[in-house]
């Protein structure tokens, strides 16, 4: 487990991008929704003037009727009603913040919400299309972290930080205008601080982007142990794997609070540093302003106006710190949705690419070389041709190259030299849509999605009827075990069919196939998880499901190809016999040692029983 987190970590320090790129393309994606966006902008704007406003009216009020009234210079009464208007602009302005702060928490929330909608989709759209060499090296739990976890670290920038941040930008340039406008001098005084906190945010820029990273590469690891642990529950409680799986799972959960910990430790040193810095340009602003009032430089309304702007003036530095902090953990997942995203597909869609509504179904492999891992090669100068509407069956020991043909057929990977065929046609030069709508697999582990079991049967068809639904079903023998379930087609099946026996499982997978209905049918070790009773049962739907159509059968039990037309064995990446079954017993190679060698384990798993009875 040690070792899967260190290689999250790497991967993200490998691959970093510049926050300058990070921010850009974080603002293309909002920029999608730019109407709403300059709106936003438009309504924290108007916020930010309106609390501009807000001390000269206190000012106002201290150096026009307060002051002078004390003075005996202005008359009480006066005075008075000139503190109400004001005091009723007061309240016009906190009416105004209401409605524009209610504007901006609705805009800002639309706005990131609907960013989180379209980062998601387009990340769940673009793992649809990778190749299953990305699958290979990839953990489902790290890949999920990034499309929930990652796009959620997100949201708090992109609801209010970008908006928020320019509303600070522009409150500050405002105050700092009104600030020079009253008094130049007590201004610069003010501004004394600047270069501090410019020396405090940039020391602690490159610590708070590893730790906020760190945290991300963490909550990965939790995740993808989280889903591994419950992925294989059943072969760790077999193994009494309970309590070293939980130690494991609880040092994952370690690590994640360590990172946090010390992210939330970076943050709380930052923080108060800025406090100390707004102190000390307030101790500032009194001793010199004092000064300045006591030697009759400036009013008392200029030193007041000027405590509520320097107050002012740290607060949007204060959110632009808090959100410097949260750009750092937002850039560390962006970095890694963005890595997502810009990793390409093997397979890829030639442009141009040829379109066929209906292909025959001849395959063919000319001097095939791939492997799975560059220089360890799996199929070496493989040839094989296979007629239209012919079955072929591909046997031999674990490891020598049969799923990988099937594989290749699919084009779930591309050849490293040579050529695929269908119909004469390179693979490479047919488009996907073209390739697979012509084509159904089935496969030993059975997959089965949520929803009813008619519905995974149209899977291949949404566009199905009921009938055709259930013909399918009865040609394979599914019909009958279907209609004694509770709810019938209408079951719901549990996640990846739980509900249901393997037999039961590979059955419908069979209906599907066959609802389908492809010209190239491929089964991949289609029958080797059932009992002898549902092999019999799916033997005679294979009938139906071969019929009239070219396919390719990889097959352990060789009493499942003994009906093929042809049968070829494979070795070590290579074709070392072929022809039917009847030839093929005849000889003295490998399919006859095969077959031996499998009739001698039914008699040993036999023994048992007839002693027993």
């Amino acid at each position: 487990m040690r070792h899967r987190h260190r290689m999250f970590e790497d991967e993200d320090y490998e691959r970093e991008m510049a926050d300058r790129t990070l921010l850009s393309r974080l603002l293309s994606i909002v920029w999608n929704y730019r109407n709403r966006f300059i709106l936003s902008v438009a309504v924290v704007s108007s916020g930010s003037v309106l609390g501009v406003i807000q001390p000269l009216l206190l000012k106002m009020a201290i150096d026009q009727y307060l002051t002078p009234a004390a003075e005996g210079a202005v008359d009480p009464s006066v005075a008075f009603v000139g503190l109400l208007w004001i005091g009723g602009g007061y309240v016009a302005l906190a009416v105004s913040s209401y409605f524009l702060s209610f504007a901006r928490t609705y805009l800002m929330n639309w706005i990131g919400h609907s960013v989180m909608r379209d980062l998601r989709n387009r990340m769940f759209g673009h793992l649809q299309k990778m190749s299953r060499s990305f699958y290979d090296k990839s953990e489902i739990g790290t890949l999920m972290s990034k499309v929930t976890s990652d796009v959620e670290t997100m949201y708090e920038v992109l609801a209010t930080g970008i908006v928020e941040r320019i509303s600070d930008f522009l409150r500050l340039g405002l105050i700092l205008i009104v600030m020079f406008t009253i008094n130049v001098r007590l201004t610069l005084y003010c501004l004394v601080t600047i270069p501090l906190l410019l020396a405090v945010a940039l020391g602690f820029k490159e610590i708070a982007r590893r730790a906020y990273r760190r945290t991300r590469t963490k909550i990965a690891g939790v995740m993808s142990n989280l889903q591994e642990s419950i992925s294989g529950v059943r072969v760790a409680q077999s193994f009494s794997r309970e309590d070293k799986n939980a130690e494991e799972f609880d040092q994952a959960n370690v690590e994640n609070l360590k990172a946090n910990v010390y992210a939330a430790q970076v943050f709380s040193v930052f923080f108060p540093l800025i406090s100390i810095v707004g102190s000390i340009g307030m101790a500032i602003l009194y001793y010199f302003g004092a000064q300045a009032v006591i030697s009759n430089e400036i009013t008392l309304g200029v030193l007041v106006a000027f405590t509520a702007y320097v107050m002012q003036f740290f607060h949007p530095i204060m959110g632009l710190t808090m959100f410097y902090n949260s750009l750092q953990s937002a850039f560390a997942a962006s970095e890694r949705i963005f890595t997502l995203l810009d990793n390409d597909p093997d397979v890829v869609e030639k442009k141009g690419a040829i379109r066929i509504e209906e292909i025959k179904g001849v395959l063919d492999f000319e001097d095939v070389t791939f492997g799975y891992v560059p220089g360890q090669n799996v199929l070496e100068n493989f040839s094989l041709h296979v007629e239209e509407g012919e079955r072929l069956a591909i046997v031999g020991p674990t490891g020598a190259g049969k799923s990988t043909v099937m594989n290749l057929i699919v084009r779930f990977y591309d050849v490293d030299s040579g050529k695929v065929k269908v119909d004469g046609h390179d693979l490479r030069d047919l488009s996907l849509d073209t390739l697979r709508n012509n084509m159904a697999i089935v496969l030993q582990d059975t997959v089965l999605f949520s929803g009813t079991i008619r519905d995974n049967i149209r899977f291949g068809r949404p566009e199905a009827s009921d009938a055709e639904v259930e013909e399918a079903a009865k040609m394979v023998g599914a019909h009958e075990f279907i209609e004694r379930l509770p709810a019938g087609y209408d079951t719901m099946v549990r996640e990846r069919g739980s509900n249901l026996s393997v037999g039961q499982r590979q059955l419908v997978s069979f209906a599907r196939a066959l609802l389908v209905n492809p010209p190239i049918l491929l089964l991949d070790e289609a029958t080797s998880s059932v009992d002898p009773y549902t092999e019999l049962v799916i033997q005679t739907a294979l009938e139906k499901l071969l019929e009239n159509r070219t396919s390719v059968v990889i097959a352990h039990r060789l009493s499942t190809v003994r009906n093929a037309d042809r049968i070829v064995v494979m070795d070590e990446g290579k074709i070392v016999e072929e022809g039917s079954h009847e030839e093929l017993i005849s000889r003295d190679g490998m399919y006859r040692r095969l077959c031996e060698m499998q009739l001698m384990a039914r008699q040993e798993q036999s023994t048992p029983e007839s002693s027993g009875s």
